[in-house]
Parts: C-alpha cells; structure tokens; sequence
C-alpha cells in the first residue's frame, strides 16, 4: 500500500451492512418497484424478493445480478475491499449460483491517497478472482465518505435456483460463519477484531457448493447481512410461511462477541432491526444472545434449511445446526 497510513473507519459515520437502509422502509420502496410488472423471463425479482435477480437466457442457463456497497467497518484499506467484494459475491453464491463478472461502485473523497484506492480495489479484485471470476470495470464518483462495493454477475441453471422461499417443515437449520461481526469491530479486542474480519473475508464459495450438492435434500438459502440472524431468518419463515426455531446456545459466534454484547456494545443497526421484527420474533433467551441475534453482519455466513439426515455432510464446510422449520404461522422464535 505505499508508505501512506489511514484509518478507513475515521473517514464515515456507519459502516458495513450497519449502513442499509431499514428493512420497514425498503420494503415499501420494493413494493411500489415490483407493481411495476415484470418480463416472464424474469425468475427473481421484486415481487419475489430475494439474495439477487435471476433472469432466464436459454432453458438450461440464467443470470444472476446482485449489487452491494457500503463505508468502510474497518481500518484497513485492503482488509474493506476483500470484505466488501467476498460481501457482494455472497449474493450470487446463496442463490445457488456462480460467480463470472464483477464492475466496482467506488465514491471516494478526492483528498483520499490513491495507493490508499489502489489498495482497496486491489484486493477486492484478487477475492472476485478467488470467486471465479473477473473484475471488468466500474464506476468512480466524489464523495466526502468512503464508499466501496461491487455489481456482481453469476450463472445458475434455472431448476437449480435457491431461494429463501424453500423452507420445509421439519428441516434443521444450518449457519456456515459465526455471528457478531458488527458487536465485535465496535467493542471488542484487536485480536478478535482481526479473527473476525479474517472471517469475513472468506467466501460462501464452497459453503454454496456443499448446498447444492444436496439436491433436493437442501430448502431455503439466504445469507445474514445487515438485518442479522433474526431478519434474514423472519425473510425466510415469511416466504416459506413456517416457523423458524434458533436455538441461541447453539448459535457460532466470533470471539469476544458475547462478551461484549454482555457489556451492551450494540450498533445502529440493531435499533433498527427490533423496530421492523416487533410481533415477528418472539424471544425467551438472555439480552446478550438476543443482540447477537439482531445484530447487523457483514459478509456473514449462508444460513439454509436441509433436511436433517444432511447436517454432518456440511459439518466440514463449517456449518453449524441452529435451529429447526416448523409448521405454523410466518414467525420467527428465538430460545
């Protein structure tokens, strides 16, 4: 990165997935969007709103488009773009999907030191190639804050699409990364705080493609961002119109993430998550695991509904078991 040395994170005011608008509020903006009617080729969009867009080129290819941005959550210039482009890709891999091409959304502030710029793109270039695919260009805009992320374009067979709409009853619940990314960067150690965001550089890659080695055996996929455990999952018991139950014991989390949610480091994300989830979360467990529950992630892990007999088949890909679908009214329980 040159001799130049900044701290990303003093540059913004909200980082991360911490950053996305309000679930209440966007959904009002997708439903005005998606009255607008749609090309049959179009096998996900608005009306069914999920990870990413998937539109149909043949009978047996599709594409999948996806973008996502943010300020940066950590200090690092090569530690924001790995995290921002492992955070985009993750869309295209939870819809079952793979990654070929990515364009960079870039708005930096102009006093900004370019080997600080080269450096971000730099790396999310090198995790777009780790993904399996090519950064092929972009756009650049001036901005007071620091805002990074990519469009990211995959290819899926149209028989082959996951979505979060799959969930059956009776399938255990599967998480493939620890929670607490945001809890930890606001108040945890600089050791955990380096283990998490070496987590979250990692790619659902081969999370994904354990999945879709299920087959049939594998229901609903999404990933956990910025509405954390607690929303993603609620999106999922909604379009399956079942009852996801976590168990919070059982939920993986980073080191030192209980620990400082026990010492009540929260972010503004997670005002805003309680406010959208009142009367679809019912929750009996301690304040610390609950907050880990609701907290914002950022480049978190896929978080899928399998059918029981599956769950050790994933163990090696990281998954853990958190849950299980029951039949019942759209509703998330948190014990």
């Amino acid at each position: 990165m040159g001799d130049t040395v900044v701290n990303l994170t003093e540059w913004t005011t909200c980082g991360g997935c911490a950053a996305k608008w309000g679930a209440g509020p966007l959904d009002t903006l997708l439903a005005t969007l998606a009255s607008q009617g749609a090309d049959a080729s179009l096998l996900v969009g608005l009306d069914a709103f999920d990870d990413a867009a998937v539109f149909a080129l043949s009978d047996e290819l599709a594409l999948v488009s996806t973008t996502d941005f943010f300020p940066p959550m950590v200090d690092d210039p090569g530690d924001f773009g790995a995290i921002a482009a492992a955070n985009a890709c993750s869309d295209v891999f939870a819809m079952g999907g793979r990654v070929v091409l990515a364009l960079n959304i870039a708005a930096f502030p102009e006093r900004l030191p370019h080997d600080v710029i080269d450096a971000i793109v730099s790396s999310a270039a090198s995790v777009v190639a780790e993904a399996g695919g090519v950064i092929a260009g972009g756009h650049t805009i001036r901005s007071e804050e620091p805002i990074f992320g990519l469009a990211v374009q995959g290819l899926v067979h149209p028989d082959r699409i996951l979505t979060k709409r799959a969930a059956r009853a009776g399938q255990a619940i599967v998480l493939s990364k620890p929670l607490g990314t945001g809890i930890v960067l606001q108040g945890g150690e600089p050791s955990e705080r380096r283990e998490t965001v070496a987590g979250m550089r990692v790619l659902n890659r081969d999370a994904s493609l354990a999945l879709q080695a299920l087959g049939t055996h594998v229901g609903a996929v999404t990933d956990v961002t910025g509405f954390g455990l607690c929303g993603h999952g609620w999106e999922v018991a909604e379009r399956s119109a079942a009852t996801l139950f976590f168990d919070s014991s059982a939920m993986p989390l980073y080191p030192g993430a209980l620990d400082a949610a026990r010492r009540g480091v929260r972010t503004g994300g997670d005002r805003r998550n309680r406010d959208h989830l009142e009367g679809r979360v019912r929750s009996s467990t301690t304040a610390a695991l609950e907050a880990l529950a609701y907290d914002p992630q950022t480049s978190g892990g896929l978080l899928a509904t399998v059918d029981p007999a599956s769950v050790a088949d994933l163990a090696t890909e990281g998954f853990v078991q958190v849950g299980e679908v029951a039949a019942g009214r759209a509703e998330v329980v948190l014990q």
